[in-house]
């Protein structure tokens, strides 16, 4: 009987140690999928955003900071050759500090650009979010408008 002892501890050794593998691989699992979790959240909420965006430019006859300043409630910041700027926190709430620039989580850039044909004007509305000190965008969209008419609203 005293035999029997040393080979059921190894057993239950064998045993721990293969439930906390299993253990680590599912705190990995559920770790990657909280991370894609709330990266599809941050893409859904820039796509809302940049539609919006979008769609105020047009209703707007073209003016961007206009339409930025209609979806924001403030008023965006321009970077010439860059386009306008506005930042947000890691909860999409929109900040600013004076004229001093803040670290933001996620930034709106529309920038107007050349859509070669008279009368016609087009724009990209883009959001970034920013991890580890690299910008990667979430979601972009080019407009085109009619420039010199303003739709009825």
């Amino acid at each position: 009987m005293r035999r029997k002892a040393p080979l059921t501890m190894m057993e239950l050794m064998v045993m721990t140690v293969v439930f906390a593998l299993c253990a680590a691989l599912c705190l990995q699992a559920f770790v990657e999928s909280d991370r894609l979790s709330r990266r599809a959240q941050a893409r859904d909420q820039a796509v809302v955003l940049c539609q919006s965006v979008a769609e105020m430019i047009r209703h707007n006859g073209g003016d961007l900071k206009s339409a930025m300043t209609q979806v924001n409630g403030t008023e965006p910041v321009q970077r010439d050759g860059f386009g306008w700027f506005e930042g947000y926190d890691e909860n999409w709430q929109i900040f600013s500090d004076g004229d001093r620039p803040v670290s933001s989580s996620y930034t709106l850039r529309v920038m107007e650009l050349d859509s070669s044909l008279d009368g016609l004007g087009k724009a990209n509305v883009e959001a970034f979010a920013w991890e580890r000190g690299e910008m990667e965008s979430l979601f972009s969209i080019e407009i085109f408008w009619q420039k010199g008419v303003i739709p009825n609203g």
